[in-house]
């Protein structure tokens, strides 16, 4: 009888805090590694600030387009800009011209 009392009350003593410890465990892991974890929430900041970037240089190349596209409207056309522009992309110069070359990084529209 002695053996049965000493077996319960150690099960007793072990089993609650081991079901604790493994529940701890177990919840500990999926805060760091679950779906919704640590790890997850980092890597969907990471997805989102390559998003941002990719719709500002999406917004930028829309408003270099956005411009072109003023610069075809009729209001908008110098001939004399129109033609220096053809001729210095067809590389044509008449020989009283004076040429002035841009930089590469000088937008002429």
């Amino acid at each position: 009888m002695q053996l049965g009392k000493i077996m319960k009350r150690v099960m007793g003593a072990t089993i609650p805090p081991a079901l604790f410890i493994g529940l701890t465990a177990y919840f500990g892991w999926n805060v760091m590694q679950g779906e919704h974890g640590l790890h997850s929430y980092a890597a969907q900041l990471h997805l989102l600030d390559e998003a941002r970037s990719a719709q500002k240089d999406a917004a930028a190349e829309q408003e270099v387009w956005l411009r072109r596209v003023r610069g075809l409207k009729e209001g908008a056309l110098d001939t004399d800009l129109l033609d220096e522009r053809a001729r210095s992309m067809q590389n044509l110069a008449r020989q009283d011209e004076i040429v002035v070359p841009y930089g590469e990084h000088d937008h002429l529209y």
